[in-house]
């Protein structure tokens, strides 16, 4: 399976959806919803990366920047095509625009407990905060949020 990685648009954003409605689990809340894609997407310095495979959008990764660090809104893989390289190739491509927008580190936030930190660790982030009660799920339990930030000078797994 070849991935090829580009900028992303609003005409991806039928297919971003579907990619976050199979990989994010509704009982977390972590998904977000059509309108917060179109209004984040419309800001300045916020890139949509999406990843490739077979002619269809098996992942994505939305990103933008805050003053000298640049954050990780959003990352998904289609759970069919993870184990793949493509989540790692997605941080790969937050990363390289990170870098070259002058960021100093790449910041995210994610759901203590969520698997995904394992490919966020072997990318080299690290823990710098919690969020306690971040995260809503469909049920009214609240999750906390897990900063993690990974300092550009650095390189990835």
């Amino acid at each position: 399976m070849t991935i090829s990685y580009r900028a992303g648009g609003i005409d991806d954003l039928e297919a971003v959806m579907n990619v976050m409605a199979r990989a994010f689990d509704p009982a977390f809340g972590e998904a977000w919803n059509r309108a917060q894609c179109l209004g984040i997407m419309a800001l300045p310095d916020v890139v949509l990366c999406v990843a490739e495979a077979d002619e269809s959008i098996v992942g994505f990764a939305l990103s933008r920047m805050l003053v000298d660090d640049a954050e990780l809104l959003l990352l998904a893989v289609d759970p069919k095509r993870r184990g793949c390289g493509i989540g790692g190739g997605l941080i790969g491509q937050a990363v390289a625009w990170s870098r070259a927008r002058g960021a100093a580190r790449l910041l995210l936030e994610m759901r203590d407990g969520n698997k995904a930190g394992i490919l966020y660790r072997t990318c080299g982030f690290g823990r710098i905060g919690r969020r306690p009660d971040y995260y809503r799920g469909a049920d009214g339990t609240h999750y906390d949020a897990l900063t993690l930030a990974l300092a550009l000078g650095e390189t990835i797994g």
